[in-house]
């Protein structure tokens, strides 16, 4: 079924359309009309020789698919709804060997050797380092803009400290860490004109932080160090990453753990800016649930997908053997059958059961603790050095097809 209210040729995965807004107001219609609805495309446009995938908008149905990977598959098609037409079987396959696009066993294999750096306690040894350096981050901004108007909040703040957490957890010499921040912007922004990266760029981007990554992973199993590439590598026998396996983890973390908390700061930033109320509360009270409420405010991966593994039923609807299943997040976080206004935001929002990190099941975000401790002491420092930021124009949007990025947003100090 087509969701009757949206005009012929709408697509949720349209880039341009990400480009400009996050299409909250079609969101309601197909939750309010067509929960599940069947999205047609033209032949091949996403990558998948198929025509079209299943619109998935209701908090519940996103749920049932995330926590039911027998019937939904992340590896079938990977997780990434929509690749540029011209991507060939074989480079979509390859993709398979990162975890984000894995199915148990292998997926339940992998994440029980990774969570080991993921551990509370893993996460509280790496606050005092990074307390300092969004500290300094924040300074250096401050230092930065004395005699300008404005300041870029997005270069200058907020990708800073997401690249440097991820750095400090793998152990990447500082001298190196520009090299892995430039890699993974190429791997998310090949969907953007504006930085004419192609997906062969982007290709040979993945490819250089595996590399890197795989010769991190032969130093520490020849010399160990205290840090979660030892952890991971270098001890002998079963229950160990083998290089290759290490390098395609670390290219999750330089996306899934960078980009997007680095996305989930940026619209932060922004919904404080225009909630003054917000930002006063924020400063006055500094409320522990407020990384959640950003998170969801942000939704910072507006959709992945699964594949059906066999023929099934959703929201009233059949779904095929072989159909794809679009789960978009940003808006299941904006179901009034579990969020009280959530249009509103609202830093004091508890409980919160949005799905920023996932929907739950074999999927959800491994680095959740180290995003809300990132996002936590960010805006404490912010809130400290910088308390009367106001904005200087409308956030600039990254042209993307799943990610909900500001790649631009100008503050005045």
């Amino acid at each position: 079924m087509r969701c009757p209210h949206l005009p012929e040729g709408f697509d949720f995965t349209d880039p341009d359309l990400l480009q400009d807004r996050v299409p909250y107001p079609e969101f309601t219609q197909a939750r309010q009309t067509a929960p599940v609805s069947w999205c047609p495309q033209p032949h091949g446009l996403a990558g998948f020789g198929d025509d079209g995938y299943w619109v998935v908008t209701r908090h519940a149905d996103v749920k049932y698919v995330s926590t039911h990977p027998e019937l939904f598959s992340s590896t079938t098609n990977t997780a990434i709804i929509r690749f540029n037409q011209n991507i060939t079987r074989e480079q979509i396959e390859v993709q398979r060997l990162i975890m984000l696009n894995m199915d148990p066993p292998e997926h339940t294999r992998v994440r029980q050797i990774v969570q080991r750096g993921f551990t509370p306690r893993a996460i509280r040894s790496l606050e005092d380092a990074l307390r300092d350096r969004a500290r300094r981050i924040v300074d250096t901004a401050l230092a930065a803009s004395r005699g300008r108007d404005s300041f870029d909040f997005v270069t200058n703040i907020a990708v800073e400290l997401p690249l440097q957490a991820i750095a400090e957890l793998i152990g990447v010499p500082q001298q190196d860490r520009a090299k892995i921040f430039d890699w993974s912007n190429k791997m998310a922004a090949y969907d953007d004109p504006e930085y004419a990266i192609t997906e062969e760029i982007g290709a040979e981007a993945a490819m250089e932080i595996v590399s890197y990554a795989m010769n991190l992973a032969a130093e520490r199993k020849e010399c160990p160090a205290k840090d979660i590439v030892s952890t991971l590598v270098a001890a002998e026998g079963e229950g160990n990453l083998l290089p290759d396996e290490f390098g395609f983890f670390v290219i999750l973390l330089a996306v899934a753990g960078n980009e997007t908390t680095r996305n989930a700061i940026s619209h932060g930033m922004h919904a404080f800016l225009t909630h003054p109320d917000q930002w006063e509360l924020y400063k006055r009270e500094r409320p522990a649930t407020a990384a959640e409420e950003i998170v969801r405010w942000a939704t910072p991966v507006v959709s992945f997908q699964r594949t059906a593994t066999q023929d099934t039923e959703l929201g009233g609807q059949k779904i095929k053997a072989g159909d794809r299943v679009g789960l978009f997040y940003s808006s299941a976080n904006n179901d009034p059958e579990l969020f009280d206004e959530p249009e509103r935001f609202d830093i004091l929002r508890d409980p919160n059961p949005h799905l920023g990190f996932g929907g739950g099941g074999p999927h959800f975000c491994l680095g959740k603790s180290l995003a809300v401790l990132e996002i936590n002491l960010i805006f404490n420092a912010i809130a400290d050095a910088l308390p009367n930021l106001t904005l200087a124009g409308d956030p600039r949007r990254l042209r993307s097809a799943w990610l909900n990025g500001i790649k631009e947003l100008q503050v005045t100090p």
